[in-house]
């Protein structure tokens, strides 16, 4: 008597356990973690710019008897913003979601896909704006290269022996603090030129553990922030499918990173935001449209009876702003 077949016996159907997406992790964004979010509650508005060296004049005088005190007063102007709305949608027809297997879930993975959409809208506008700049954007610019490193102008890339990134670093930190008052207290990479930087033969010397040669070097952002003087390393990430959607299914579409790989931006970000703090950038979200969240974004379901479908959206309402152009040092080529 013949055996059953596999066929006959079982019927393939998705694993409830598991299920593949390319999800990418919010820590790979970083657009909000440079430029820090401002809830606004209009779409656009002005915000006041004083003038820093007013405030680090010194005109104190001594004061004679009965003589009046030295007084002064400080300019300030006005900046703008505008809170562009990005949107984008989801649509789940009825009878596809009538046939959904376990264990997919329409409505959360449309809330995952949109999600995931508008944080690349967000990091592929700041880094259009203001990482991939090319020069001019920032007070000050600065160039890799092989061999000579000319300080205000030029460094040598971070992946050569003969460079030397600690005092590279340094010197630009110096350079801002004494111009501005304001030390730079965020370095962002690229990922090419953060793979540069940790493989440098001086950052490796310098995190080896009690000088001890045989010891792994530890290279983590933490530690050369540390080395660096600086509260945070950001490292960008995020990737984005640099290809039109194909006619027919593919998953073997183009990627990129976000952003100039070889890049980087030492820059100031406030402990907090508020009045008369500085930053080099800040992100204004615009939280009045009805819904929306700190974030300036907000998710709807909105029933679409002529398609017979359900529309899974999300808004984003912000403007992304340099506050302070000479609190900001972009380096191109770190790597070549």
């Amino acid at each position: 008597m013949p055996n059953p077949t596999r066929a006959q016996v079982h019927v393939d159907r998705p694993l409830t356990n598991i299920s593949i997406a390319h999800i990418q992790s919010a820590d790979s964004f970083v657009a909000s973690r440079v430029f820090p979010i401002i809830p606004v509650s209009k779409q656009s508005d002005t915000y006041f710019r004083y003038n820093r060296g007013d405030f680090n004049r010194d005109e104190m005088r001594k004061r004679a008897p009965g003589t009046e005190s030295a007084g002064g007063g400080y300019n300030l102007d006005t900046d703008s913003y505008t809170a562009h709305v990005w949107a984008f949608h989801k649509d789940i027809d009825d009878q596809t979601l009538a046939n959904y297997d376990e264990p997919l879930d329409a409505n959360r993975e449309a809330t995952i896909y949109i999600t995931q959409k508008a944080l690349i809208n967000r990091e592929v506008e700041w880094a259009k704006n203001f990482f991939d700049v090319g020069g001019g954007q920032w007070g000050t610019d600065i160039a890799g290269h092989a061999s000579v490193s000319t300080p205000g102008t030029q460094v040598i890339h971070w992946n050569v022996a003969a460079s030397n990134p600690i005092t590279d670093i340094a010197y630009y930190q110096n350079a801002m603090l004494k111009a501005t008052g304001f030390e730079p207290n965020v370095l962002v990479l690229g990922k090419a030129a953060w793979d540069g930087l940790k493989n440098n033969e001086e950052i490796l010397t310098r995190v080896q553990y009690g000088g001890n040669n045989s010891a792994p070097a530890m290279v983590t952002k933490q530690a050369l922030a540390a080395l660096f003087e600086v509260d945070e390393i950001v490292v960008m990430k995020a990737i984005a499918t640099a290809t039109a959607e194909p006619t027919a299914t593919s998953f073997a579409d183009a990627q990129d990173y976000i952003g100039n790989s070889n890049g980087g931006l030492l820059c100031y970000r406030p402990p907090s935001v508020g009045l008369m703090t500085p930053a080099a950038g800040y992100t204004f979200a615009w939280t009045g449209l009805l819904g929306n969240s700190t974030f300036g974004t907000r998710i709807t379901t909105l029933p679409m009876n002529h398609l017979k479908s359900d529309r899974i959206e999300i808004e984003s309402a912000y403007s992304q702003n340099i506050i302070g152009a000479d609190l900001g040092v972009y380096f191109t080529d770190l790597v070549p």
